[in-house]
């Protein structure tokens, strides 16, 4: 672990990986520090914003060392299921690469609970990391332009869902009409970290 200041109300603390991060986060969200009022995973990080006026950086740091990161991080969460057409324009690729076909692919993703590690990319596109069997779907080789809302994805060790029309690398295997990000929603983000996800199909 290495704890590094992120300006002057901030930390940010530098993990091994994605498992070691979920297991800080778990903790901290599940015992808060006082005077923390934002805990943000990412792959390899978690950022914690302070309120300066409750609590100092060090008191935070000494805190954060002296916690136990959960191992048991998937369990208690929300859970979201999203129905999903399994139409994607690269489901055929992703079961030639897993050596399997389209349906076995279908059944592995809607037979794994999924936990939203951290989000990025784009407001509401949360990276799913498999509880269970890890997943290797490599990238797109060439980028699409316009990858359509609602686009059910996999990349690397991560499943995700396009919440607007962007930009995309990702392998695009079906799609849902659930709005996973909707501002006039409170919260606006569905997969937020900590979120368990359930994909079923829609034939």
């Amino acid at each position: 672990m290495r704890v590094l200041p992120s300006g002057s109300t901030a930390l940010l603390v530098e993990l091994d990986g994605l498992d070691e991060v979920l297991g800080l986060y778990a903790a901290l969200t599940a015992e808060p520090v006082e005077g923390v009022v934002d805990v943000v995973p990412a792959a390899r990080t978690v950022l914690l914003v302070t309120d300066p006026a409750v609590t100092g950086l060090a008191a935070v740091e000494q805190a954060v060392r002296q916690t136990t990161p959960r191992s048991g991080r998937r369990d208690g969460g929300e859970l979201v299921e999203l129905p999903v057409v399994y139409d994607g324009s690269d489901l055929a690729d992703v079961a030639a690469h897993l050596g399997v076909d389209a349906a076995e692919v279908v059944r592995r993703h809607t037979g794994t609970e999924w936990t939203v590690a951290f989000c990025g990319f784009a407001p509401g596109f949360g990276y799913l990391t498999p509880d269970g069997e890890p997943w290797h779907v490599p990238r797109r080789s060439s980028p699409r332009t316009k990858v359509p809302p609602g686009s059910v994805a996999l990349a690397g060790e991560f499943s995700g869902v396009y919440p607007r029309e962007s930009p995309g690398g990702w392998q695009l295997i079906g799609r849902t009409d659930v709005a996973v990000f909707d501002v006039d929603r409170e919260p606006a983000a569905l997969l937020r970290p900590g979120v368990r996800v359930r994909f079923t199909e829609v034939r």
